[in-house]
């Protein structure tokens, strides 16, 4: 099944945008009168009807309407956006495949890219969404500087990821299901130890992911997946 993306149809609009006009009627030739489905990523599929076959405006008329369950969960991934673009947005396209409410792009000290554009992430979102037949599009926040972060983030369960032999805590075996969890991910080289303890002193819980050492963007995977397993 082919999803379109429209955000704005509880406002009123009833068009795709021009991209998403252009791959409907152009790339897979729908006409007037076909029907397709949409989703607006805030927790509602649609079905329409195609009124106007316009490549660069497809307009439609909803005739159906499907709110999607929200979870009971809330998975925020707070991590710091990798040198190479690729390996960061590659993170934001699996993780939202597997199930994320929230991620947060923060610098600390041994970051290697400090400047990202959240628009060309939210496109790998937004196409993961709709490949993944999910209703809900996860919020990307703009970068924020670690000591920034630790300190206005309010979530209850607030986890920092460390590679440690010797941190006992498991994500897994910390956090609790049914919960909203944040949990830091640090750059290559990690966390430095004032980082660590500026976090424990704002109630970060120190976290470990188990017994590899792992890349950013797959620390930041595997603690989504935890995050999502523990509420199966």
């Amino acid at each position: 099944m082919n999803l379109f993306y429209q955000p704005e149809i509880t406002n009123g609009i009833f068009h795709l945008d021009t991209d998403e006009s252009k791959h409907c009627i152009k790339v897979l030739r729908r006409r007037a009168g076909d029907e397709i489905n949409l989703v607006d990523g805030r927790g509602c599929f649609y079905t329409a009807r195609i009124t106007s076959a316009n490549p660069k405006r497809c307009e439609f008329e909803i005739t159906a309407k499907t709110e999607d369950t929200p979870r009971n969960f809330h998975v925020h991934i707070a991590i710091a956006p990798t040198k190479n673009i690729d390996r960061i947005e590659w993170f934001v396209e699996k993780a939202t495949e597997i199930g994320i409410d929230e991620i947060s792009l923060i610098v600390s000290h041994k970051s290697e890219r400090k400047v990202i554009k959240s628009e060309r992430l939210e496109k790998k979102a937004i196409a993961a969404m709709k490949q993944s037949l999910k209703a809900r599009l996860p919020k990307i926040n703009k970068p924020t500087g670690f000591t920034d972060f630790i300190s206005i983030e309010k979530t209850n369960n607030k986890f920092i990821a460390q590679v440690d032999p010797e941190n006992p805590g498991l994500l897994g075996k910390t956090a609790s299901p049914g919960t909203r969890c944040c949990v830091l991910i640090g750059p290559e080289g990690d966390f430095t130890d004032s980082e660590v303890n500026a976090a424990i002193e704002n109630k970060w819980i120190k976290v470990s992911l188990g017994n590899s050492r792992l890349r950013t963007e797959t620390a930041g995977l595997v603690a989504c997946h935890i995050l999502n397993l523990i509420n199966e």
